[in-house]
């Protein structure tokens, strides 16, 4: 997804809105909930985001909808670097969640 972010210096809320699929109320209340995540007001008073931004927005997304994070989670996970992707216990996690979910489908599914 970071090679279709175009190569420009600034984006308007607006743009990311459409880049990374988000509201841009949402984007908004990302700022409030994420230190990590602000944007730059410019001279006409409007929200701008570098391109550092559009990839903090894509990974804080990645984090709720994907991961299944809370805002909290999120937040915590951002602040100490750890990548969600890399994490080995993650993937343990993950793997027995998938094994559990698969028993539970064959259990409705009178097997």
């Amino acid at each position: 997804m970071a090679d279709l972010i175009p190569d420009k210096r600034y984006f308007t809320i607006g743009e990311v809105s459409k880049l990374c699929d988000i509201k841009p109320h949402v984007l908004r209340y990302w700022e409030q909930e994420f230190p990590v995540l602000q944007s730059v007001d410019r001279r006409s008073s409007r929200r701008y985001y570098q391109r550092k931004d559009v990839l903090t927005i894509l990974r804080i997304k990645h984090l709720l909808r994907e991961d299944g994070f809370t805002i909290s989670g999120a937040r915590l996970k951002l602040r100490t670097g750890e990548s969600s992707d890399n994490s080995e216990s993650s993937k343990v996690n993950k793997s027995v969640a998938k094994q559990e979910l698969e028993a539970i489908l064959s259990i409705l599914r009178g097997e």
